[in-house]
């Protein structure tokens, strides 16, 4: 699924400059936690998440997440929105909760995906 069709879908605001619609993503992780995300991601994921701070960047960073999306209207900050551009990110708003968002995006045919396997 392609960015445009996220932001349509979730009727989402983008936040950074970068905006690649080039980028395919084929899951999405819904967390507040961030060692959630870490234990969950696999490539090409969408993270939604309420958790408005620079630790979302950071993971986001370690994890190779392109595209992060915040629900609630939650909007990053300044310095986050500059982290995001500087390594590729695109940052995104929705006003919807985290449970709809993620039904909104499943019923539209993007799939959560299977823990990572950690040896």
């Amino acid at each position: 699924m392609k960015i445009s069709e996220v932001q349509t879908i979730l009727e989402a605001k983008i936040m950074t400059d970068n905006n690649e619609d080039s980028i395919n993503l084929t899951s999405a992780c819904g967390a507040d936690l961030m060692s959630d995300v870490m234990a969950f991601v696999k490539d090409q994921v969408l993270l939604l998440t309420g958790l408005i701070n620079v630790q979302v960047i950071r993971t986001a960073i370690l994890m190779d997440i392109q595209v992060i999306c915040f629900v609630r209207g939650k909007e990053p900050s300044a310095d986050m929105i500059s982290m995001a551009e500087e390594q590729g990110i695109v940052l995104m708003s929705t006003k919807l909760p985290l449970f709809l968002a993620c039904g909104k995006l499943y019923e539209a045919g993007l799939k959560g995906g299977g823990v990572r396997k950690i040896d």
